[in-house]
């Protein structure tokens, strides 16, 4: 499954969607998530900028918060995983 930002895209399986997508506090899962090789390998491609960029334009980070690159794909992997998730059937 393919989550797209403007910017870039994510593939996300199902299963790892649902391992991480769940009531309450995911950022163990998410954290998790990131160190599965091929999440891994995607997030590392993703350019600082374009995470930042990508991230602000959701209005929930300030600009001190989206410095930290580490928690950027942190919050992009949550929210390609949501995005996904919302879609399911």
């Amino acid at each position: 499954m393919w989550t797209s930002f403007n910017r870039f895209e994510l593939n996300i399986t199902k299963a790892q969607v649902l391992s991480a997508y769940h009531s309450g506090a995911m950022d163990d899962d998410i954290l998790a998530l990131s160190k599965v090789p091929s999440i891994a390998r995607q997030l590392k491609k993703l350019a600082p900028e374009q995470v930042r960029l990508e991230l602000a334009e959701y209005g929930a980070w300030n600009d001190a918060e989206l410095q930290d690159h580490a928690q950027n794909l942190q919050r992009v992997l949550w929210c390609g995983v949501c995005d996904i998730w919302e879609g399911l059937p």
